[in-house]
This record gives structure tokens, sequence and C-alpha cells, in this order.
């Protein structure tokens, strides 16, 4: 299991909104869209789980403003706040041919799994890479979240866009890779094409 895969729900979350200027997550039809690619997530949700997921995108976007301001004390202090507060439950399963291997449990309310995996995710990334690698985007007007996966620690933005209306060349556009590797969506509105960063 690639629990740092799951630092992508995190950033997902988080990029919902972009404080002053644009909220994707309102309504519970917001939330089923937010989750509709998520089997693992799947589950009746009403509106205190929407009001408790919104809660979290707050708490997760104070790890990435701490950590993007250089107080690594802080990011830090409030993601183990989060490991506390939605711990994860790992249990072996086997099932598709495949043998025993490790899942989380699929117990619980869907923002408590949804914060659990978010968490956890961000927690092995940070463990692997430093804090320091969550930012957040430094153009003008745009408070967009994002994992740097350059190798000399060098993106600002969360997007080639971004950097580009910010006024630095940037080469030609590319899919937007999850912290993965594989590609996924930004959580910008829909019909938008995602870029990845350039490394400025």
């Amino acid at each position: 299991m690639d629990l740092a895969s799951y630092a992508d729900l995190a950033i997902e979350l988080v990029n919902t909104h972009e404080p002053g200027r644009r909220d994707t997550l309102r309504d519970l039809d917001d939330l089923r869209a937010l989750l509709a690619h998520r089997p693992h997530l799947g589950g009746r949700v009403g509106h205190r789980d929407l009001d408790t997921v919104r809660q979290l995108r707050e708490q997760l976007r104070a790890v990435f403003v701490a950590a993007g301001a250089g107080d690594e004390e802080e990011a830090v202090e409030r993601l183990n706040a989060l490991l506390i507060q939605h711990p994860i439950h790992p249990q072996l399963a086997r099932h598709d041919a495949r043998d025993w291997h490790l899942h989380l449990n699929e117990g619980g309310s869907v923002p408590d799994r949804y914060a659990a995996r978010a968490a956890m995710g961000l927690a092995v990334k940070v463990d692997e890479h430093g804090i320091d690698r969550l930012g957040v985007c430094r153009a003008e007007g745009c408070q967009r979240v994002f994992f740097d996966g350059t190798a000399g620690r060098s993106r600002r933005y969360c997007s080639d866009r971004c950097a580009a209306e910010d006024g630095l060349a940037v080469p030609g556009p590319r899919r937007a890779r999850g912290t993965n590797g594989h590609a996924v969506g930004d959580g910008r509105p829909r019909g938008k094409t995602a870029t990845r960063d350039s490394g400025q």
C-alpha cells in the first residue's frame, strides 16, 4: 500500500477553496463530486459531514500555510494533531486473486476516513522528503497548495499557468501529476486543464 499517495487527498481538498476567490465545496453535491472517483471513501453523506470536511479543509490548509512560511514546528504540530484526531486502522485483506496485503479499515464516517488518509499521506511524504516540500502558490491572488517534488526544492507555483502569469518563462503546458506521479485533477473548476509546475 502506497500511503504517500493519500497526500493527494489533502491537496485536492484544500484546493477546493481559494480564499476570497472561489469555493467548490459549497453543498452536498460538491462533496459527492469530490468523493466520486474515490470508491474507498464512498458512503452516504449529510450536511454534518459537509461541515466536517470543510473544517478539515481549513485544518489542512493551516499545515501548508505554516510550512510555506517556514514555520516547520507549527506545521508539524498541526499535522500531528490531525494524526491523533484521525488515526488509521490498518488490516490485512485478500481479494481479487491477490494474496494478503495491507488495507486501511473501511469503518467510520466518510469524513473520518478522508481525514485519516489525508493526514497519513502528508505525514509519510513529510517523513520521506521533509516538511519544506509543502507549499502555497506564490502567484498573486492564488493560494492553492502543492507538494514540491523538484530535485532542488525550487517549486514556487502550483502550475505553469501561475508561473507564467507571474511573469516567468515556462515551457508549454503539461499534464498535472499527483504526489505519486499519476495524473490527477488539481481542484480547479472542471473544464480547465491543470498543468504541472515547472520548478520555478
